[in-house]
């Protein structure tokens, strides 16, 4: 079984006092894709990945399921499209609330758009299939395992693989449970977010050290970091961006949205931001700052 090395630095191993970190109940809120082609975009999310439209109104829409946003897709023609090899986003995921419900997900997207199709893995703690929207924007659907099932390294950090998923043979599994994807589809969220960045030990520091995640697994090219045990909200890696800088206003990555339980949270996030010395803006509601790639990052108070 390929299992990727781990490489725990003693500072992801180290007790960190509980005013550091996120509260165990953060969440990711949702991700803004800066598009090209909103109508063509849409339609992939609605009709291809079974989302539904939650609001829609000019260049932008707000999309989600059981009334949680996960994606929003905001047309801005005049933006160049990114670079290859910039900083930004890797994939969105969309966590589904079973098996079955994932393979309703897949199958759609897969007759829809069959040429979008990625890969697929196993990674132990989840099983999750790739695709690429129509603007190039990296998408995973995927379903978690009971979480007393995932490993964990003599290091404390979890066990994660990339192992073979057979998509037909999940497909013939799993979907003749699976429930039509109507507007009655079961519940789905952002899972977590995989970024672009220049350097892991730089995006350690800042998304581990400063905001306040910690470190789940670590295999050295790339870094997954989460809040209350989750396997990753947030994962970082170099894989097609080592060295890069700061980003340039390009198509793709809008902003990251992350929601913490309470205001009390975000008020203690902004005191530990402001102590790093690391810009915010904070307009009552929400809290805005950028990480060393000027990716926008908002936290607010969930709903």
């Amino acid at each position: 079984m390929p299992i990727f090395p781990q490489h725990p630095s003693p500072e992801s191993l180290r007790a960190r006092p509980a005013e550091d970190l996120l509260s165990p109940a953060t969440r990711m809120g949702a991700v803004e894709l800066l598009v090209a082609d909103l109508d063509a975009t849409l339609d992939y999310y609605t009709r291809g990945v079974t989302l539904e439209v939650l609001a829609h109104a000019g260049d932008t829409a707000v999309l989600g399921r059981d009334g949680r946003t996960i994606v929003r897709l905001r047309q801005v023609k005049e933006l160049p499209p990114a670079r290859r090899g910039q900083a930004g986003l890797f994939h969105t995921a969309v966590l589904f609330e079973d098996e079955a419900a994932l393979a309703a997900a897949v199958a759609s997207v897969a007759t829809a758009f069959p040429g979008s199709f990625t890969g697929s893995a196993d990674h132990l703690y989840s099983q999750a299939f790739y695709f690429d929207d129509p603007e190039g924007n990296g998408v995973e659907l995927y379903a978690d395992r009971p979480r007393e099932t995932w490993r964990r390294e003599a290091s404390g950090l979890l066990t994660l693989a990339t192992n073979p998923l057979d998509p037909n043979a999940f497909l013939g599994e799993h979907l003749p449970g699976a429930a039509p994807a109507t507007r009655t589809a079961p519940p789905a969220t952002l899972g977590h977010v995989h970024l672009q960045v220049g350097d892991i030990a730089l995006g350690r520091q800042f998304y581990v050290d400063v905001l306040g995640f910690e470190v789940m697994s670590d295999i050295g090219s790339a870094l997954f970091v989460a809040a209350g045990g989750y396997h990753h909200h947030l994962a970082l890696n170099t894989w097609n961006s080592a060295g890069a800088g700061p980003r340039a206003a390009s198509l793709g990555l809008g902003r990251v949205n992350i929601d913490l339980p309470g205001a009390e949270d975000v008020a203690a996030l902004q005191e530990r931001l402001a102590h790093h010395g690391v810009a915010t803006r904070h307009d009552g509601a929400v809290l805005r700052f950028e990480d060393p790639w000027r990716t926008l990052v908002e936290v607010a108070a969930a709903a």
